[in-house]
């Protein structure tokens, strides 16, 4: 029997409050199909209406209630336009990914047919290591990780550790036992060698422990040129925060569009699904915006819980959730950022009659 899981939805900025909602639209008629316990959903404040509200971009409050939930979804925050001190803190995601400690970013780029993809057949995962690394607010108990001795000098650190490495590793290798059992290392270990070197040397220890997973390695920089080409030729591929964070980027326009990019920060006891792209403050409020990363991110969080409590019908219901996306994006129904000429809402309704229609 399914068990009813309490989610909390974080909206977020820009495009926020338009894909989430839409989100959640989806997995309730998801997990209605499937016969599961409705979702016990909590709106919690995060982003510019909590500064307005609240005075800070991420309430005590919400942290909190997270701590109380199953899982949450959270929306882009555009905090580039936050006034200050809160433009020049660490940022709502990073906050939160650091006070959980969700380690694992999951960032997968799946070509659609008929999706508008550069490289079709693209069907890879990028596995990031989410806190420490050469995103240097992510690396410190207390602080942002950077400084200016004087105000012509700007200093930051990253770090790189056994331990951290490790832990990215075994996810990185142990998703792709369930996969095409590839991994690829990225690092720029000829000019970082201390800090990536470690990177890559400990990955390929830990991969010694999955004889059957295939491994190479790449330079970041060469890693991009590969995915531009041939980015259907890769797998699983695993490096630090920062590679990461770019190189998702680049695979998810290439998959189609950085709008369907999804993505899944977790530790081995919470998880938070969040769209790998920003907050296009640009077309907020208009309609237009590409929910698919977002509704994906969501039916990634089902799988997460489903494999979590050995649960067949929510991981059923992230099944449907995928599917019925990508028939919907196959039967022509699109936003325009990937040729398409539906809007958020129209979009999200053609999804919401595909799983309904599979009862």
């Amino acid at each position: 029997m399914s068990q009813q899981y309490r989610l909390a939805v974080l909206n977020g900025d820009g495009i926020g409050p338009e894909i989430v909602p839409a989100s959640v639209q989806i997995v309730d008629a998801a997990v209605a199909t499937v016969g599961a316990p409705a979702i016990d959903w909590s709106e919690l404040p995060l982003g510019r209406g909590a500064i307005d509200e609240f005075g800070t971009a991420v309430p005590e409050q919400t942290l909190a209630a997270l701590s109380d939930v199953d899982g949450w979804l959270l929306g882009p925050h555009d905090s580039a336009s936050y006034p200050e001190p809160h433009k020049s803190l660490l940022n709502p995601s990073g906050t939160i990914r650091k006070h959980f400690d969700l380690f694992a970013n999951i960032r997968p780029a799946k070509a659609f047919p008929g999706g508008n993809a550069i490289v079709e057949g693209t069907d890879l995962v990028i596995v990031r290591e989410n806190t420490e690394g050469f995103y240097a607010d992510r690396n410190t108990f207390a602080g942002t990780g950077e400084m200016m001795p004087t105000k012509d000098v700007a200093i930051m650190h990253g770090i790189i550790t056994r331990a951290a490495t490790e832990r990215i590793a075994h996810e990185a290798f142990k998703l792709a036992m369930t996969r095409d059992k590839r991994v690829t290392i990225v690092h720029k270990a000829n000019v970082l060698k201390m800090t990536t070197g470690l990177f890559r040397d400990v990955c390929r220890e830990i991969a010694a422990q999955y004889p059957e997973v295939s491994v190479n390695d790449f330079h970041i920089d060469a890693s991009t040129v590969h995915l531009v080409r041939r980015a259907d030729k890769f797998d699983v591929i695993v490096t630090e925060n920062m590679f990461g964070d770019i190189l998702s980027d680049l695979a998810g326009e290439v998959a189609g569009s950085l709008g369907i990019a999804p993505s899944i920060n977790a530790s081995s006891t919470q998880a938070m699904a969040q769209a790998s792209h920003g907050s296009a403050p640009d077309i907020a409020g208009r309609n237009v915006a590409n929910p698919i990363g977002m509704i994906l991110s969501s039916a990634m969080l089902l799988r997460w819980l489903g494999a979590k409590f050995d649960d067949e019908a929510i991981l059923k219901a992230a099944d449907l959730v995928e599917e019925k996306v990508a028939a919907t994006v196959e039967a022509g129904t699109m936003t325009p950022d990937m040729g398409g000429s539906a809007g958020t809402k129209e979009f999200a309704a053609a999804v919401v009659d595909a799983i309904t229609a599979a009862a």
